[in-house]
């Protein structure tokens, strides 16, 4: 498992519901959570390691050993959005690239654990923006897509730099082609919902 950079297709994936939280699952978020704080990031989506599940972990502290801080949102659902305020996002899928975002500033999100058990969160700062960017995520939204005009215009040099590596590493063999990407999404999807 590994994190994937864009613009790997599964960044684009429209992710399915989880319907079943079995033993694989549990070890997939074990894994999630190395890869985090590998890349000393603060929040994951499971797209963002080519699984195409409604799934995300979050610790906004970003230290291993605060496990207490540690959130697992299954098939989770922003139910309410208040307020809006302006901050900064980065993302492990474009690593080192930076911008301001606006967001809501209150949320109130409703998902399920790794035991199955439902919950809500009404939450606010900077958990409540991570919750919003790896939501999007899962339905295919990178905080690209949500800066302003003049900032994409900015960042574009270096959004075409990750695109020119990415199909640099396809045309060396290193990285299937986009076809076969999205092909091992389809059957990964299809294997999961068949169960």
């Amino acid at each position: 498992m590994e994190i994937v950079h864009y613009p790997h297709p599964a960044l684009r994936w429209k992710s399915s519901d989880v319907t079943r939280i079995d033993a694989s699952l549990r070890e997939t978020v074990g894994q999630m959570f190395e890869l985090m704080y590998e890349a000393q990031g603060i929040g994951l989506a499971a797209n963002q390691v080519a699984l195409p599940l409604r799934l995300f972990i979050m610790n906004p502290t970003g230290d291993p050993n605060e496990s207490e801080s540690e959130f697992v949102f299954i098939n989770p659902e922003i139910t309410s959005r208040k307020g809006s305020v302006l901050g900064e996002e980065g993302c492990l899928s474009l690593p080192e690239l930076y911008a301001e975002v606006r967001r809501a500033d209150e949320i109130t999100v409703e998902a399920y654990d790794l035991d199955g058990q439902g919950f809500e969160l009404k939450i606010d700062d900077l958990p409540s923006r991570v919750i919003q960017h790896e939501s999007d995520h899962l339905d295919g939204v990178l905080f690209i897509d949500r800066i302003s005009e003049s900032a994409e215009k900015e960042l574009a040099p270096k959004v075409g730099e990750f695109e020119t590596r990415f199909r640099q590493l396809q045309a060396a063999g290193e990285i299937p082609d986009d076809n076969r990407l999205r092909d091992e999404l389809e059957a990964q999807v299809a294997a999961l919902t068949q169960g």
